[in-house]
Formats: structure tokens, C-alpha cells, sequence
């Protein structure tokens, strides 16, 4: 089986694999946010960000080849997706000690990994509207990423095409297809992946926050957070 050497140490890969899925399946950890091994390739948050052969590339999109040199854990780079993760918490509404998904967040565990103490810039504060209009599920705009995955989730393996990505810049929002653009006349089930892939705590089910107790959460026992530390039928066929 051919390599690629990632901080040093040899990963081997099959053909089609990205850095990614290759690095996830050899159980070495790539910081990302919106990567998931059940879906294609996006490079919508760049926190995966590396340096090939001396070039950055986004980890989850770079096909790997026999002896690219990958530098994935060094002081620049985990400064880069430091400051990227301080930007995502100010550019929306992210009150970790008071969220349902608290200890099981992505970009709570990337701030803790990457040694994030504060939000680093002027938070934005914006007013984003909580749509609790599903009878099973409510959607907390405060704390979407646009990472895109309940998009990706819907389209790919629900074939419901749900969700949407619209808007520019700031403005950039996540869109509900349905007649009243809620999330209560779509066709959204609470069984759906599109339902159950959100990466923080933007869609959730109701009725069923703080189930898990303090000390037995996926990040309780540390924030480097991936695919390999999930169960492993979540990990499956990681190529993309």
C-alpha cells in the first residue's frame, strides 16, 4: 500500500482516498468542522488546512500521493485555524456554558484543542431567529457555522434538498425549502441525517437537551475531535 508522510509518520492510503479520510482511518487527527466520512468533498471551513510539499492545501479535498510531505500539527498552522475559530464565534451567537450541545460541539472542542482563551476580535452580536416551528426539531440560527453539512446531509443521502446556502458576506444565511421558509412546512424528519450531522448545536431535537451528564459526552474526555473517535459504523468507508 502506498504512503504519505504526515508530521513525520508514514500513512498509508488506497486510491482515491483524500489526506483526510487516509489520516482519519490511520487514527491521526486533522482539525476540521465540516468533514463528515459519509459525505463528498466540501472545503467549506478550511480548518483542515495544511501544508503539502510546502503549499497549504485543505485536507479534506487533497487526494492523497506516494510520499507527499503533510504538515498538519504545527504552531502556524494551528495559529491559522485558531484565529478561523475565533472569527466563527464572533461572527455568530455561541454561549457554550448554556447549550444543549456543550461537550459535544465541534467548535467548542476546536477552540479548546487549539488553545482559544478568548474571542480574540469585536463580536458581532447578530440577531438571527430561532425557528422552533417543527414539531420534533427547532433550528437556532445564533449558532450555525455554514459549514454546510445539513445541506450536503439532505441532498446527498436524503434526497430532500432541505436546506440551502443564500446570501453574500455577512448576509450569507442558511435557507429552509419550504412554502413559508420554516422549518415546520418542510420536509425535515427527525430520522433524517440532515436532522442528526450538525457539527454544534443548530439543529437539535426537542425535548431531549442535557440528556447526556457532564463527564460521559464525546468531548469530555478531550477535544481532539474526528471521525476516529467516532463509533465505528459513523466511520465507514472514509474515501471521498
Amino acid at each position: 500500500m502506498s504512503t504519505f508522510r504526515l508530521d513525520g509518520a508514514e500513512v498509508p492510503f488506497e486510491e482515491g482516498d483524500t489526506l483526510m479520510a487516509a489520516a482519519v482511518r490511520a487514527g491521526r487527527h486533522v482539525p476540521h468542522l465540516c468533514w463528515h466520512p459519509r459525505l463528498g468533498q466540501s472545503g467549506a471551513c478550511r480548518l483542515c488546512t495544511v501544508r503539502v510539499d510546502g503549499r497549504l492545501a485543505a485536507a479534506c479535498t487533497t487526494r492523497a500521493a506516494p510520499g507527499l510531505v503533510v504538515e498538519n500539527r504545527t504552531p502556524d498552522l494551528d495559529g491559522r485555524r485558531r484565529m478561523l475559530v475565533q472569527m466563527l464565534f464572533v461572527e455568530g451567537n455561541h454561549f457554550c456554558p448554556g447549550c444543549e450541545k456543550s461537550g459535544d460541539c465541534l467548535l467548542q472542542a476546536a477552540g479548546y484543542e487549539l488553545g482559544m482563551t478568548g474571542p480574540g476580535f469585536e463580536e458581532f452580536h447578530p440577531q438571527r431567529p430561532v425557528d422552533a416551528s417543527h414539531p420534533q426539531m427547532w433550528l437556532e440560527l445564533n449558532r450555525c457555522i455554514l459549514c454546510k453539512l445539513c445541506v450536503r446531509a439532505s441532498h446527498e443521502i436524503d434526497h430532500k434538498d432541505v436546506f440551502a446556502i443564500g446570501g453574500h458576506g455577512i448576509g450569507t444565511r442558511l435557507l429552509i425549502n419550504s412554502p413559508s421558509g420554516r422549518l415546520g412546512d418542510s420536509a425535515l424528519a427527525p430520522e433524517d441525517f440532515a436532522a442528526q450531522v450538525c457539527p454544534v448545536g443548530a439543529i437539535l431535537p426537542k425535548r431531549r437537551g442535557f440528556a447526556v451528564p457532564i463527564g460521559a459526552r464525546r468531548f469530555d474526555v478531550g477535544p481532539g475531535a474526528d471521525a476516529a473517535s467516532a463509533p465505528a459504523e459513523e466511520a465507514g468507508d472514509v474515501r471521498n
